[in-house]
Parts: structure tokens; sequence; C-alpha cells
């Protein structure tokens, strides 16, 4: 069934004690069970459901939302290891098995690990993988310099911390382009810094170039002094960690946003800070 791991709007076909039966592909009805049922369902009502398989095996419904549907990559923790593989929770009921032949690295309970959802061909069960290169190899996706992007947060190394982008592509985030506390399971807004010949993609969470970032940044950068009654406390004499904790930008960028501000008589850099310009009065 092509539903399996995938939301889909289904028609109410027939209500039953315990739930109501959905109509899915090729006239199939699907349980959803009387305690996803919302209040005052009639025949004929369209209700948006999730697809997937009980621990019976039955497909069945639910209007429980898990945290990755099948073709997305999610970071899970894993509730428990059995013999079988690892039990990762979803958010759903049933936890999700990333059996042991799909583990990179051997799982261990309460631990959480990057991973992607699939469909298993040969049983039509939803698990997940950690085997990740394959996965990302098979999508092909295909990356320009400059493009931004949204990336999740994977697992850290000496480098830095890979990263899955736009939920096709992994890439690498350098510990140099990174200003302030991140996690691993976080989304991001970043940008393609680099693609290498080998395929291998490098991130910033700073936009590059000076004529795409500073005018908008000056712009961002005068709103939040307005904000803050025309006073910052940073100045480009402040750590790399301070400004990216107040502006979520690379000191870098930060020292030319406030030089171009202060050409334009926009602010004034003194010992304490950066203070606007008050208007001279007519």
């Amino acid at each position: 069934m092509s539903l399996i791991g995938k939301y889909a709007d289904l028609k109410v076909a027939k209500l039953v004690d315990f739930g109501v039966y959905l109509l899915g592909e090729d006239e199939t009805e699907i349980l959803l069970p009387i305690r996803y049922v919302p209040e005052n369902t009639q025949l004929d009502d369209t209700i948006r459901v999730f697809i997937y398989r009980d621990s019976e095996d039955r497909v069945i419904a639910t209007t429980e939302k898990p945290y990755a549907i099948v073709g997305e990559f999610a970071w899970l923790r894993v509730k428990a290891v059995t013999d079988v593989g690892a039990f990762l929770d979803w958010g759903l009921m049933k936890d999700l098995l990333c059996p042991f032949r799909e583990q990179k690295m051997k799982m261990e309970e309460g631990r959480s690990y990057l991973v992607y959802v699939y469909v298993d061909e040969k049983t039509g069960r939803i698990a997940a993988t950690a085997k990740l290169e394959q996965i990302i190899s098979d999508l092909n996706a295909e990356f320009t310099e400059g493009q931004e992007v949204s990336i999740m947060i994977g697992h850290q190394s000496d480098l830095g911390y890979s990263a899955i982008i736009d939920n096709k592509g992994m890439g690498i985030l350098y510990n140099n382009e990174i200003f302030g506390a991140i996690r691993e399971g976080d989304v991001y807004k970043a940008w393609v810094k680099k693609v290498r010949e080998d395929g291998k993609i490098d991130l910033s969470l700073q936009q590059q170039g000076y004529h795409l970032e500073v005018p908008r940044v000056g712009e961002e950068l005068f709103e939040i002094l307005k904000k803050e009654n025309g006073f910052l406390p940073l100045n480009d004499k402040s750590s790399p960690e301070e400004i990216y904790d107040n502006l979520q930008m690379s000191k870098k960028n930060f020292k030319k946003v406030i030089g171009l501000l202060y050409k334009q008589r926009i602010i004034t850099i003194e010992k304490d800070g950066i203070h606007l310009v008050k208007p001279e009065k007519e």
C-alpha cells in the first residue's frame, strides 16, 4: 500500500463502536481507533491521518503526528534495545524499529541518533536506518554555492557537525562557522558555502558575500537598535560568542555591518557599545 508511512485525507466509510473505518486505496477500509476519532464525526467526513502498521502488523490510521514520515530524516531517541534491534521514539504509540543491520554503530538505550525513515520492501513495515550515505547517494540531490537551505544538525566530529540539507543531501558545518551553541537534531537556516569536486558540501550559518549580506543585516541591526532604545553593548572588541548570542551573526559580518552603518553616520561606535545617531533637530 503506497499510503504506508504517509499522511492522507481519507473519507469516513463506516462508523463502529471501536472507531471508524476510512476509505483507502482500492476501496480498502482502514481503521481509525476510537481514541483518535474527532468529536461528532459523521459518515463521509474527511479526516487527515497518518497510515502505518500496528503491533499486529495491521494497516491502521492515527491522528497523532510522528516526528518523521517515510522519506524524511530525524533525530530520534532509543527507548529500548532488543534482540531484533533498537526501538526509537518517533511520537506514536508503536515505536520505530532500527534493525541491527541498519545501524552504523551499535545503538544504546537513552541515546539519540540521526536516522532515515523508510518502508522495508520485504515486510512492508516502516523502519529506520542509520546508514545514511547510501540514502544520500540514491537521492542524488544537487546544490549550488550561495543557495539558502534548511539543515538538521547531525553528529559532531573534530571538524564540526554533519548536517542533513533540505531533507535530501548531506554536508558539514565546520567549527569555524559556528559562533554560538547549537544542538544535534536542531534545524537551522543555512547557506551552501562550497560544493567540492568530490560532491561534498560545506555549509555556513551566514550568507556569503559582502554585497549580499551586509545591506540586509544592516537593516536588521538598525531595527534592533531602535527597539533597544538606540544602544547595544557590543562593538568590534566584543567576542564572537557575545555577538552571536545577541545577534546570531559572525564577528566578521558584524564588523562589516557596523563599519557600513558608521560610514553612513547612522551609528557611533563607543567603548561601551554602539549607539544610534540621534537625528538633528531642525
